[in-house]
C-alpha cells in the first residue's frame, strides 16, 4: 500500500519556460542523489563553471536554497552575466528571499527576456510598500497572454484600491475581458475589493456569482472556497444567519470536512463577529498570487507555483493557506525540513492550524521520525477525539510501518467515535480499517468494512478496486469482483494502479492476452513503478513474449521494489516462470505468484482534498 497524504491542494507556458530548463549534463544530473547524502559546502566552489554548473543542477534539482548560494559565487567571478542574474532573481524569489529578488529585479528591469517577472515584482514591492500611484504605472499590461493580462489586472486595481480609488478599481476588474476561465477569478476579487471598500450589494453579487460558478471552482478550487468564506463572512457581519450559513453549505457540499468551513459555520452558529480575510490592497495583492499559484498547482509546475506563493507570502506572511500549500509543494519535492517549516510557521489562532499538525505528522514520519510522528499524532487525536481526519493521519503512519494490529485497533475506535448512524463522508473510515483486517488475514472482519464503505459511497474507485481484486484473488465471486474493478477504471481509467487491479485480475483468471493490454496501459499511466512493470512481465511470459518479460523483470529490479520481492523477481530472471498446473485459475496462480500489494490511491484518505 503506498502512504497517503491529506493535502493534495490544488502555465502559463511561456513563464514556465523561463523558469525551467534541462539539466546541463546527464551525469551531473544523476549525481544530485549522492550530494544529498554528502554535505556539500557551496563556499568551497572556486571557479565560475563549477557555481555556474553546480547552480544549475541544484536549480534543475529545486534545491533554490543551494542555486542562490552557487549563482552568487558564479557572480562573483562574473559580475555582469546577465544569465546568472536572470537565474539568480528567480531562485532568490522560488527560495522566499523576496527582498533579495526585488533588487536584482530592479537592476533586471529593462531585460525583455524577463520583463514579465520582474514587472510583476516591481509591482508588488510597490503595493508592499504603500507605493501605490508606482504600482499602478509599472502594473500595466498590453500584452498578448492570458495569464499576465489576468494577473496584472488583478493587482492593478487592487493598487487602485490601495489608492483610494475603489470605484474605479471595481470597474477596471468588470471591464477585463478574456476566456471563461477569467470569471471565477475575476468574481472573487471584484467581491473582495467591494466588501473592503464597504460596497456590500457589489461584494454580495459577485461573491454570489463566484460561488455559482462550479466549472471555475473545479479549476480553482481554493479561490472558490475562499469566495465562500467571504460571503458566509459578509452575510454574517450584516446579521444575514441564515444566509451566511446557506454560504457555508454550498462550500460544504463543494468539498466536505473541509476544516475552515467546519471552524466558520460554529463560528458563525455562536454569534461571533466576523472579520474578512481580505482588508488591505497587500492583502487582496496576495490574494491574486495566492489564487493563481493555487489554480496552477500540479505536478511539473513548482518553479512557477513557488514563485507565485512565496511573492504572496511576502504580503501577507501569516496567510496560513499559503504556508500549508507551500508546505505541501515542499513536500511534493521531497524537500521535508521545508515543509515542516511551513506547517510550524502556520499561526496558533487560524483554523488552518490543525491541518499543519497534521501533515506536520505526515511528514515527520517520511522524514523517518517515525516514534516523533507516532506520538505528535497520537497528542492529536487525545486532544480532539472527535476528529476522524487524525485517525486517518496516524493510521497512515502506522500502515507505511505495518503496524497493522494497531492499525485496526485505530479504526475501530474511530468507527465507535463515529457511532451507529455513519455518513457518506465516513466511507475512508470502514476502508481503512478494512484494510488493516486484511494485512492481518482476517478477511471475515475485513470484508464487512469493505462492504461498508461501498454501502456508504458506491462509487468509490478505490473501495471497488480493493474489494473486487480481494474476491477474484480468493476465487471467490469472481464475476462480481471483476465487474467492480472495471467500475473503477471506468470511473478512474487514468489511475494506474487501478489498470493495474484489471490486468492482475484478467491474469489471476489466465486471461493473459487482456492481462497485457490492461497492464501495458497501467505501465504507461503510472511509469517506474515496480509491482506493474512485474506484473507486466509475468504476463507477457504468460503469452510467450519471453525476452519482453526479462526486460520488464529487470527494470522491476532497477526500481527498488520491496525488499522481500527482490529474490522472487531474481528467481524468475534465473528460470523463468513454471508451468501452470491444471486448476481453477485463480487458485492455481496462488500456488506460483505473490499475492500483489493492493495498489491504494493517495485519494483514498483524502480528507480535505479539494477536488
Amino acid at each position: 500500500m503506498r502512504h497517503s497524504h491529506f493535502m493534495r491542494l490544488l502555465s502559463s507556458a511561456a513563464l514556465v519556460a523561463g523558469l525551467t530548463f534541462a539539466a546541463p549534463f546527464g551525469a551531473v544530473a544523476q549525481e544530485s542523489e549522492a550530494a544529498v547524502e554528502q554535505p556539500f559546502d557551496p563556499a568551497a566552489v572556486n571557479s565560475f563553471s563549477g557555481a555556474f554548473l553546480g547552480a544549475r543542477t541544484a536549480d534543475f534539482d529545486k534545491d533554490y536554497e543551494t542555486a542562490v548560494a552557487l549563482y552568487k559565487i558564479a557572480l562573483q567571478f562574473d559580475p555582469t552575466n546577465a544569465d546568472v542574474k536572470q537565474r539568480l532573481m528567480i531562485t532568490q524569489l522560488m527560495n522566499g528571499d523576496f527582498d533579495e529578488g526585488v533588487r536584482l529585479a530592479e537592476m533586471l528591469k529593462s531585460d525583455s527576456s524577463v520583463e514579465r517577472i520582474t514587472t510583476v515584482v516591481r509591482g508588488v514591492d510597490a503595493i508592499r510598500k504603500r507605493q501605490f500611484k508606482s504600482a499602478e504605472k509599472i502594473l500595466v499590461y498590453d500584452g498578448p497572454n492570458d495569464l499576465d493580462r489576468l494577473m496584472n489586472g488583478l493587482l492593478l486595481a487592487w493598487a487602485k484600491f490601495g489608492d483610494g480609488k475603489p470605484k474605479e478599481a471595481l470597474a477596471s476588474i468588470r471591464a477585463m475581458e478574456g476566456p471563461d476561465w477569467f470569471a471565477i477569478f475575476k468574481n472573487y476579487h471584484a467581491g473582495a475589493l467591494a466588501a473592503a471598500a464597504g460596497d456590500k450589494a457589489a461584494a454580495r453579487s459577485h461573491l454570489n456569482d463566484a460561488i455559482l460558478d462550479r466549472n471555475g471552482g473545479g479549476a480553482a478550487p481554493d479561490t472558490f472556497m475562499r469566495a465562500v468564506i467571504a460571503l458566509a463572512r459578509l452575510e454574517a457581519r450584516d446579521g444575514n444567519k441564515q444566509k451566511a450559513l446557506d454560504a457555508v453549505a454550498v462550500g460544504e457540499n463543494f468539498v466536505s470536512s473541509y476544516t475552515p468551513l467546519n471552524a466558520l459555520r460554529q463560528s458563525i452558529e455562536a454569534g461571533e463577529v466576523q472579520e474578512q480575510q481580505v482588508r488591505t490592497a497587500a492583502q487582496g495583492a496576495s490574494a491574486v498570487l495566492f489564487s493563481i499559484g493555487g489554480a496552477l498547482n500540479r505536478e511539473g509546475a513548482e518553479d512557477i507555483v513557488s514563485l507565485y506563493l512565496q511573492t504572496s507570502r511576502a504580503l501577507d506572511p501569516d496567510s496560513a493557506d499559503t504556508l500549508v500549500m507551500l508546505g505541501g509543494l515542499a513536500e511534493n519535492l521531497k524537500q521535508s525540513d521545508r515543509a515542516i517549516e511551513f506547517y510550524r510557521a502556520v499561526p496558533e489562532s487560524s483554523p488552518m492550524r490543525r491541518i499543519s499538525e497534521l501533515q506536520l505528522g505526515l511528514t515527520l514520519a517520511d522524514t523517518g521520525k517515525v516514534d516523533e510522528a507516532k506520538s505528535h499524532l497520537r497528542a492529536l487525536i487525545d486532544a480532539d477525539p472527535t476528529d476522524l481526519r487524525s485517525y486517518l493521519a496516524y493510521g497512515s503512519v502506522l500502515s507505511d510501518a505495518k503496524e497493522y494490529k494497531e492499525m485496526g485497533d485505530l479504526y475501530d475506535r474511530a468507527v465507535d467515535v463515529i457511532g451507529p448512524v455513519p455518513s457518506r463522508n465516513h466511507w475512508s473510515i470502514f476502508f481503512q480499517r478494512g484494510i488493516a483486517y486484511e494485512r492481518q488475514k482476517l478477511w471475515a472482519k475485513a470484508e464487512p468494512s469493505f462492504k461498508k464503505a461501498l454501502e456508504l459511497n458506491p462509487d468509490q474507485p478505490q473501495v471497488l478496486n480493493y474489494l473486487g481484486y480481494s474476491w477474484v484473488d480468493m476465487n471467490t465471486n469472481l464475476e462480481e469482483g471483476l465487474d467492480m474493478i472495471r467500475k473503477a477504471v471506468s470511473l478512474k481509467p487514468d489511475d494506474g494502479y487501478i489498470v493495474d487491479s484489471l490486468g492482475w485480475a484478467y491474469y489471476r483468471l489466465h486471461r493473459f492476452d487482456d492481462a497485457v493490454t490492461e497492464l501495458e496501459r497501467a505501465a504507461e499511466l503510472k511509469a517506474g513503478d515496480p509491482t506493474i512493470n512485474d506484473h507486466l512481465g509475468d504476463a507477457y511470459w504468460r503469452v510467450g513474449r519471453r525476452l519482453e518479460a526479462t526486460f520488464q523483470w529487470n527494470r522491476a529490479l532497477s526500481l527498488k521494489p520491496e525488499k522481500e520481492e527482490i529474490p522472487k523477481i531474481q528467481g524468475k530472471l534465473a528460470a523463468g516462470l513454471p508451468a501452470l498446473e491444471a486448476q481453477t485459475p485463480a487458485s492455481a496462480e496462488a500456488k506460483e505468484e505473490k499475492k500483489p500489494a493492493q495498489n491504494v490511491s493517495p485519494d483514498s484518505v483524502d480528507a480535505d482534498r479539494k477536488s
